[in-house]
């Protein structure tokens, strides 16, 4: 189906000071009234962290699966204190990695004014080295 248009750009920032230093945030009504306020009805929506130790990413909503991610993520990038990121006086080289398995950002479909999101899917903030102010960057184009 072809729809036409002037194509519109819609921003929005989401800040996040979580509690923790790891923490997952599930963000997707968040994501979803942001499209809503773009008016955009056919696009895409991208969802992108905008700090280096966090990320975005959709998955299942299911708490053992959550920990299972944590575990996962700590036995391939698991916190310790002989990084070479540290030697600049840093204590985040794992927050980094675990980026970088993660992906920073995620670009979702969105049809009829809403994000087009399969059954399970979620959007979820990831927090990798929190308890500082951070920013998601939300930016819709579309119809």
């Amino acid at each position: 189906m072809l729809k036409e248009g002037k194509t519109k750009v819609y921003t929005e920032y989401l800040t996040f000071n979580t509690k923790n230093r790891r923490e997952l945030v599930r963000i997707t009504e968040r994501v979803q009234e942001a499209v809503r306020k773009s008016g955009i009805q056919e696009g895409l929506c991208l969802v992108s962290a905008m700090h280096l130790t966090a990320s975005v990413f959709i998955q299942d909503d299911e708490e053992g699966l959550h920990q299972d991610i944590w575990d996962w993520l700590e036995k391939l990038a698991p916190f310790r204190s002989d990084y070479r990121h540290h030697l600049t006086g840093e204590d985040n080289g794992d927050a980094h990695l675990k980026n970088l398995l993660t992906h920073l950002q995620v670009v979702l479909p969105v049809t009829e004014g809403r994000l087009d999101l399969g059954p399970w899917q979620e959007i979820f903030y990831a927090e990798y080295d929190g308890q500082r102010p951070k920013r998601v960057v939300i930016k819709i184009l579309g119809i």
